[in-house]
């Protein structure tokens, strides 16, 4: 009988100032925030990204793709394509991008609900981008749900 491998799955928030990373669980199930990572510089981000996967041994990566709601691209979306593109190049393992829209604003309402009183959301909506993303994997919410 042959194992199958670790799937994590790393979730990325991309943004200028920072990037917001959550990590799923061995079995590519759930999605937790992980840690915000304040941008420095393309070579050191990218060094820091690389270390990161090793470590947790990370085997797709998952960059939000922010469009507008009408579903155009706009100028954020086409950096973070091209953060990914790159991501792929430099990591050696596949980078798919996941629409975002909305997910900063299910973060704030999260964390209002908990009355949270915390920085920056961004690993937050890294972890909504990633449960998002798993969920499209394994044929969404409505598949789960009739199973029940």
């Amino acid at each position: 009988m042959t194992e199958t491998a670790p799937k994590r799955v790393l979730a990325i928030d991309y943004g200028r100032r920072r990037m917001g990373l959550a990590l799923s669980d061995e079995l590519g199930c759930t999605a937790q925030p992980l840690a915000i990572l304040v941008r420095r510089n393309r070579s050191s981000d990218l060094r820091r990204l690389r270390d990161l996967c090793r470590e947790r041994k990370v085997s797709q990566v998952v960059v939000g793709y922010p469009v507008h709601m009408s579903g155009e691209a706009g100028a954020m979306a086409e950096e973070a394509a091209r953060f990914a593109a790159r991501l792929e190049r430099e990591l050696g393992i596949p980078v798919d991008l996941q629409d975002e829209r909305l997910t900063s604003w299910e973060a704030k309402q999260m964390a209002w609900e908990a009355k949270a009183k915390r920085g920056p959301l961004d690993d937050v909506a890294a972890a909504i981008v990633l449960r998002e993303y798993l969920e499209r994997q394994c044929g969404g919410p409505s598949a789960r749900a009739k199973k029940d």
